[in-house]
Formats: structure tokens, sequence, C-alpha cells
């Protein structure tokens, strides 16, 4: 099986990557915007023309696409998020491969929902902050091409490799911080949310999964269980070894804080400008109904949290 794997140096992209080379009987081309991609290729910038040319010469049967940015303002976001797959779906209708594709959503383009509720796929998608609608943009882009085409939904990614500006990346490095230095107290802001964790190894199975399925549609792929972020620091200073107190400040209600997670609040109430200590647009509680990955997919989540943040932790304690 050929395939094309757009932005296979990103975050999931990686670990897709390595998932599907394991895989003997897949043929794999990756292309992206780093030196290290077999053909250097922007989406964000490219034209579909071009694209076209090149899935015809190399005739895939299945386009994954991992590449995006969470990064940035609402023009950056548009260009990236929602630009790119509008180009890849184009390319793709003009070219003679007949690829299938697999593009990679996210739980953000949900937003808000009820406290202790599941988010299922036929939910309707009222995404709270630009990241969000840029991604929302896309998976309508890909419903609404005629292709043969699976969206993948992804709650919030964890395990190695995670982004040090990411909440759980914040925390390890926070953590790490009060190691080095001492410290038998730390305290960190905005432990309240509840997110849906999944590891990215996981994320890697799922997407072969969808690869070699004929799912078509919107599938969410996430653990199916709401962790609040200070159980998670609990789990991490488990793992870390860190015996010293974890006390969280308290914000004004509506979840702004002034200090972002893993930075301490300033001694002054007047430093520091209000933030958002998980900026994805989807409030206090997320999580995902994963039987249709279950069902259509065959798919299960394998790694439990304490793994993830055991592999997070590992990066983390290296730069100390």
């Amino acid at each position: 099986m050929r395939v094309l794997l757009i932005g296979a140096n990103g975050y999931l992209g990686r670990f897709v990557a390595d998932r599907l080379l394991a895989d003997p009987a897949v043929q794999l081309t990756a292309l992206g915007r780093g030196d290290d991609a077999d053909v250097r290729f922007d989406l964000a910038s490219g034209s579909p023309g071009a694209l076209t040319r090149f899935l015809d010469a190399v005739h895939p049967q299945v386009v994954v696409n991992c590449a995006g940015t969470t990064r940035g303002g609402a023009r950056e976001l548009t260009r990236h998020n929602t630009v790119a797959v509008a180009t890849v779906c184009e390319a793709l209708r003009r070219s003679g491969c007949g690829a299938r594709l697999v593009q990679i959503g996210c739980g953000a383009e949900y937003g808000p929902s009820q406290p202790g509720s599941s988010t299922a796929e036929d939910a309707v998608p009222r995404p709270g902050g630009p990241y969000g609608v840029s991604k929302l943009a896309a998976t309508e882009l890909v419903l609404g091409s005629g292709l043969d085409a699976v969206v993948l939904r992804v709650f919030s990614p964890a395990g190695p490799g995670t982004p040090a500006g990411s909440p759980l990346g914040r925390l390890a490095e926070a953590m790490r911080r009060a190691m080095q230095s001492g410290d038998g107290e730390l305290k960190l802001g905005g432990l309240g949310v509840q997110r849906d964790f999944i590891d990215v190894r996981d994320v890697a199975r799922a997407v072969h999964a969808a690869s070699l399925s004929a799912a078509q549609g919107v599938i969410n792929i996430g653990s199916g269980r709401a962790v609040r972020l200070r159980d998670a620091a609990g789990v991490l200073a488990r793992v870390a070894g860190y015996g010293g107190a974890v006390h969280e400040l308290d914000g004004p209600p509506g979840g702004h804080l002034r200090g972002a997670l893993g930075h301490p609040r300033p001694e002054s109430d007047h430093a520091g400008p209000v933030v958002y200590p998980y900026p994805d647009g989807c409030g206090s509680w997320q999580q995902a109904d994963v039987r249709t990955a279950r069902d259509r997919l065959g798919w299960r989540p394998r790694i439990n949290l304490e793994e993830s943040l055991a592999d997070i932790w590992m990066e983390a304690a290296c730069r100390i």
C-alpha cells in the first residue's frame, strides 16, 4: 500500500510515520516543509496544481494529512489549517490517483460541552476559539469534497514529544524547575480543567487503522475518560518522585487565571495579563465518546495516562 504522509515531522506525524513504517506492507513517502521530508512542499503556499502533479507521479492509495498548527493568530491558523486542507482536497479531486484521505481533526472543533457528558460525532460543533474554527472549516471541506475520506477528531494528545508549551508540557517543566531548585512547594494555576488525554502512539494506531478501513465521515479518537489536570499533576509528581506539595492557585469564575499553568502567580495582583490556562476554547470539560472508533476501526486505546506522563517526565528530566 502506497501512503503519502503530509506533516511527517510534526508532533503527531512523527509517530504516525513510525507506525506506518512498522507495517511491511506500507510504502511510505513523506511530504512536508522540513529538510527531512522525501519531498519538500508547503501546503499553505503551494498550489493545488503542483500537488496534483506530484500525486499523479507517486500515485498513492492513501494520503494522510497530519499537517497544521496549533499556535498563532486567526490568519495564520486559517492558512495552515484550512487553506492547506483545501489545497489537498482540490489536488486529490484533480488527480487520477483516487487516493483515500485520512485527515487529522481535533476535539477543539466541538467547543465547550456539558460537564459529565461524552461528546459523540453527531454533536453540533461550536468551537470556542480560532484554532477550533480553523480545524472545523477544514473538516467541512473534507466532508464536502466528495472524496473517499475520513476525519479523525483527536482529543488531547499526550506522551513522548509533548510540546513544552502545552499544558502537560508546562506542568512537567514547572516540576522539573522545582526539583532542580529544591523547592518543597509548587504553586500552579488552571488545574481544574478536565480533558480527555490520548497517547500519541494510540493516535498513530488509529491513523493506521483508518488507512486500512473503508470508514468515512468523522470518528473521535480519545480515551473516553476526562481527567482533571490536578489529578494529572499528582500522577506526574509520583512518577517524577517529587515529594513537595502541589498547591492550586484559584482564579475568578470562568477559568481566567493570573498565571498560566506552570508559572507562579506574581506577588502583585496587578502584574501580568489575564490568560487562559488551557487555551483550546473547550471550557472546563471535554470527554470523547469513542464507540464509533471501536465499532468502525476496531480501535481501542492501549496506553494509560500514567505511562504517557512518565514519558513526558523522562524528556523533561533530561533537561536537568
